[in-house]
């Protein structure tokens, strides 16, 4: 399946429930009020895009001259310009490509599909020809372990794990070692899943970053936080408070084929200014891929 027909079917929900109805809204002949504007607002928020972006699309809307036959088309075209330009606004990455091996901590709440996430990218690295190794520092579930096992056998890549109720932080420490003995590429440390409120649980997170600090300095070189599109607001707000106690350099958003809310992407490009690297869209291999601006703004909208 090629990546546009990737995307068009994954954001069908959102699509059909929210972007397709701007042409209900700017119906031929229909006079320009404050009305339709209110009710394309209220589209946006719907979306789960935020009230600061669906407002300042709003307010561009307002500021242009909308006229002729084709005000709905006129509309749309506007707004994915202008949501293709926020979310490809320039961002500064720190590089870490020639880092050997490169260190991902991921993160996040329960049911997200974080090991899985990283199932996937431990696939899709493995067909690159990288060397990976993967880290279970969720050690309060034995579960935890045996999927991570799994997804480690299925990418046929190394696993370090050690009993229920051992020292997360202290798997991590091993895992990094053996990464660096085994001359591994990338290494994936998953962590517990976790409520953003559990305070103790959040200093757990930042205990293993300074271990994995300690035995590599500037490890781990991406934070990953995996977010399930399905939560919406709630997922943002969990995205912030990720953010402020341990740190997130990027974000991996799963379930999009799940939501009609997919301008939830918007929100945490614009509210937090958290890059989305990847995005999940199914539950094959190949239905997680790199977040692509241009094509997720063609499934949002779809033909002409």
């Amino acid at each position: 399946m090629s990546l546009f027909r990737l995307w068009d079917r994954g954001l069908q929900k959102t699509r059909k429930n929210v972007f397709s109805r701007i042409g209900n809204i700017f119906q031929s002949g229909k006079n320009i009020s404050d009305e339709l504007y209110d009710e394309l607002e209220a589209l946006l928020i719907e979306s789960d895009a935020g009230i600061e972006i669906s407002l300042q699309l709003i307010d561009e809307l307002r500021s242009i001259c909308l006229e002729g036959d084709d005000v709905a088309g006129q509309v749309r075209r506007i707004l994915k310009r202008r949501i293709q330009e926020i979310l490809t606004e320039e961002e500064q990455l720190t590089d870490h490509n020639n880092v050997k091996p490169h260190v991902k901590m991921v993160i996040g709440v329960n049911g997200t599909g974080k090991t899985t996430t990283i199932g996937k990218l431990a696939w899709q690295n493995k067909k690159k020809g990288r060397k990976v190794l993967l880290a279970c520092a969720d050690t309060f579930r034995a579960a935890a372990g045996e999927q991570l096992e799994l997804w480690a056998k299925q990418a046929k890549v190394d696993c370090v794990r050690q009993k229920t109720g051992a020292d997360p932080a202290a798997v991590a420490f091993d895992a990094l070692d053996a990464a660096i003995a085994r001359g591994a590429d990338v290494l994936f440390v998953d962590t517990a899943g976790r409520l953003h409120t559990q305070v103790n649980l959040m200093e757990e997170l930042k205990k293993i970053r300074r271990v994995l600090d300690k035995r590599m300095p500037g490890a781990p070189h991406s934070t990953l936080l995996v977010l399930d599109a399905t939560t919406g607001q709630n997922g943002l707000r969990q995205a912030d408070q990720f953010a402020r106690s341990v740190g997130v350099t990027e974000v991996a958003l799963t379930k999009l084929d799940g939501t009609a809310r997919g301008g939830i992407v918007l929100a945490i490009k614009q509210q937090l200014g958290l890059p989305i690297r990847w995005v999940g869209m199914g539950e094959g291999l190949e239905d997680l891929v790199p977040f692509n601006a241009e094509a997720f703004v063609g499934g949002l909208f779809g033909e002409e």
